[in-house]
């Protein structure tokens, strides 16, 4: 009986690791518009191991250090090729929904895209079992893989 109580006192973890980045080209202004969603407690540990400090991502008393912190990680662990060409992207903001943080950044815009390369190792120094999922969607187009670490690139053809 002991056993049973102490499970449903112990805090619930999320049994799996994952994020999915989303990236759709806006049809009319060809900018794309890249989401990166992580659970934000994972997402807090790996800032906290990369840059050495405690992060709040929940109830920040600094929002634009921590704004500058989200946007450098991911930038370091998410690069896109469009066409061969590195694509450089802005950070706008991020949003807590439910359990994960949905960060949100914009590239200028692409008047046509023949392939997306992506390379996504977000939170793979965390987790042996993390796996990042990626959605492109181009020309009305949604082409989606999955990469599990050790596994960090995909290519996407349009």
């Amino acid at each position: 009986m002991l056993n049973i109580l102490l499970i449903y006192l112990l805090p619930i973890f999320h049994p799996f690791y994952v994020s999915v980045t989303e990236i759709t080209q806006d049809p009319k202004s060809k900018v794309l518009q890249i989401s990166v969603r992580v659970f934000f407690d994972d997402f807090e540990k790996a800032l906290d191991h990369q840059y050495k400090e405690k992060v709040n991502i929940l109830k920040p008393t600094d929002r634009k250090k921590v704004d500058l912190l989200l946007a450098d990680y991911i930038r370091k662990h998410l690069q896109i090729k469009v066409n061969q060409q590195t694509l450089s992207f802005k950070y706008l903001g991020y949003e807590i929904e439910e359990d994960a943080a949905w960060c949100y950044f914009e590239s200028p815009a692409i008047p046509t895209i023949k392939n997306i390369e992506v390379k996504n190792d977000l939170l793979f120094a965390e987790h042996e079992s993390q796996s990042n999922m990626i959605h492109v969607t181009v020309n009305g187009k949604r082409k989606s893989t999955k990469l599990d670490n050790p596994k960090n690139l995909a290519s996407l053809m349009f």
